[in-house]
């Protein structure tokens, strides 16, 4: 038997945890509610264990140097006013937060089953956490992200018992995820968690499912398509960033690549704007490294003044409605005014495209998973594709195969920009081939991810997976770039040789004739018998 890696067996026992957590809170909390708690809690576990690592570690090295024995635990000692208010200043300094040692995820589940008002106490400790950053740097990176974990209400049960209970049931059940501690871990426990809850609730979560998370194989293909060839990074950014999956993909690229100045985001949604801000503090991203916005990019963009970005990454919603030209103000705004049309009205994703260019660095390089339409269309968006290609921005597109992700099967594209190129060709890779079947969708392996990236590196004309074409060739085509337009899909019907299909025919009418004698033969000799 197969042995089982260390990342497969953390992966399974994390989903088998978290389907046991749910098992016993359903039929009281919604599915796509229930996320939030988990999500919500597994962050107040880290943040908690986090500032109880830092603490203690920091006291342990000073017991060192004074010759003394390193056995001081903060989430077990014991602090006066004075003294909490001492420590509290250097911690939200260095970590944005503060969590006192009664507050400590492993103290409130200690005590959580004696908790009679649990519903409430809880709620206080996290109004405290956000609270102890108040006045300080981090204010509006902690303001806010417990805002979904509501245990006042009725999401949790009718009565105080009902809440209680169910809040006891998701910690406990958080409490007993094995693992020694977040950052030794061999999985992305936040992104796995996600990943497993929205397939579990695709139903339930309707489109959000496709909009607002980016499974992680695609997240990897679009970090390791704006990363190539680039020795260092300013900054990443991501225009519709959900909980952040692919600026976190970024990070994963630091051992050869520098991300100098960190991660920018916006999101419209609130929910996946705290996932996204609890996101980077779970990939140990400091405060001071990210800067998360909440509003509609393409109507109040958050990062004007931040612009240009070395890297884009984005999967921006589909085919969604916006103002488009009945707002006269957009008509001449410098994101989309260049292009001489906006978006239509119906379908936004143009505009998203446009918005990306603008923030992009003249060195940089963006990708970006677009819905296939854009591609094709005739009005404004045929428009805005020649504009982008007289323009020189378009470097490559690239169709993905069908079923990635979740609450959509449609085949998506990657379409990668840049300011930067050495040529005026495009290029177009079919890459519907590469995916491996797994139970609910497809996804990328690393083997198929180095196939497309490969591809995507030497660009060159390969029968049936890339064609580099020229400027004159797309004009022919009316801008249409639509991957299938230029490469030529394998024709893998079997060949059929006419001649010997004849003969076989021939020798197959032969052979029914000579059997219809012999049935008629059998039958007239039954019948003298008789």
């Amino acid at each position: 038997m197969a042995k089982i890696s260390k990342e497969t067996e953390q992966r399974q026992e994390l989903h088998s945890k978290i389907w046991k957590i749910a098992d016993e809170v359903r039929g009281a909390v919604d599915g796509w509610d229930f996320k939030q708690w988990v999500l919500g809690i597994l962050f107040y576990r880290f943040i908690s264990e986090d500032i109880d690592n830092y603490l203690s570690d920091m006291q342990n090295e000073y017991l060192k140097v004074q010759g003394e024995e390193p056995n001081f635990s903060y989430a077990s000692s014991e602090f006066n006013e004075e003294q909490l208010e001492e420590i509290k200043q250097m911690a939200v300094n260095d970590k944005g937060y503060f969590i006192q040692p009664s507050d400590l995820f492993v103290n409130v589940v200690n005590g959580c089953d004696q908790d009679d008002d649990l519903n409430v106490n809880i709620r206080k400790v996290f109004d405290r956490i956000e609270g102890s950053a108040i006045g300080a740097e981090s204010e509006q990176d902690i303001k806010g992200l417990f805002d979904e974990l509501q245990t006042t209400g009725t999401i949790l049960g009718q009565s105080i018992g009902e809440k209680n209970k169910r809040l006891r049931n998701i910690l406990h059940g958080i409490a007993d995820i094995n693992f020694d501690s977040f950052d030794s871990s061999n999985i992305d426990i936040f992104g796995d968690a996600y990943e497993f809850l929205i397939s579990k609730y695709a139903s339930n979560a309707g489109k959000s499912g496709g909009e607002y998370f980016t499974p992680q194989s695609v997240s990897k293909l679009l970090s390791q398509i704006v990363t190539l060839d680039q020795e260092s990074i300013n900054k990443v950014y991501d225009p519709a960033c959900g909980s952040g999956s692919l600026l976190l993909q970024m990070k994963k690229q630091f051992d050869d690549h520098v991300i100098i100045d960190g991660f920018y985001g916006q999101e419209i949604n609130p929910t996946n704007y705290n996932l996204c801000r609890m996101n980077m503090f779970l990939h140990n991203i400091n405060y001071n490294k990210f800067d998360i916005k909440l509003g509609d990019t393409l109507l109040e963009p958050k990062h004007n003044n931040l612009k240009p970005f070395d890297a884009i990454v984005s999967n921006p919603p589909y085919s969604i409605k916006w103002e488009g030209d009945k707002n006269p103000v957009l008509v001449s705004d410098e994101r989309f005014a260049p292009a001489g049309k906006l978006a239509p009205k119906n379908n936004a994703d143009m505009a998203f495209v446009l918005h990306c260019l603008s923030y992009l660095s003249s060195k940089g390089r963006a990708a970006i998973v677009c819905f296939p339409g854009i591609f094709y269309r005739t009005g404004a968006e045929q428009k805005i594709r020649q504009y982008l290609i007289e323009g020189n921005f378009v470097e490559t597109i690239i169709s993905l195969p069908t079923n990635l992700f979740y609450g959509t099967s449609i085949g998506t594209n990657i379409l990668v920009l840049s300011k930067g190129k050495k040529d005026d060709n495009v290029q177009f890779i079919d890459a519907t081939k590469f995916f491996k079947k797994e139970t609910n969708n497809n996804i990328l392996t690393d083997e198929n991810i180095s196939n497309i990236i490969k591809l995507f590196k030497v660009r060159k004309n390969v029968d049936y997976y890339s064609y580099l074409a020229n400027i004159d060739e797309i004009r022919e085509q009316d801008y249409n770039l639509s991957v299938n337009s230029y490469v030529e899909k394998e024709d893998t019907r079997e060949e059929i040789d006419i001649v010997e299909l004849n003969k076989e025919i021939e020798e197959t009418v032969k052979n029914i004739d000579q059997i219809r004698k012999e049935i008629d033969n059998l039958v007239k000799g039954e019948l003298k018998d008789v």
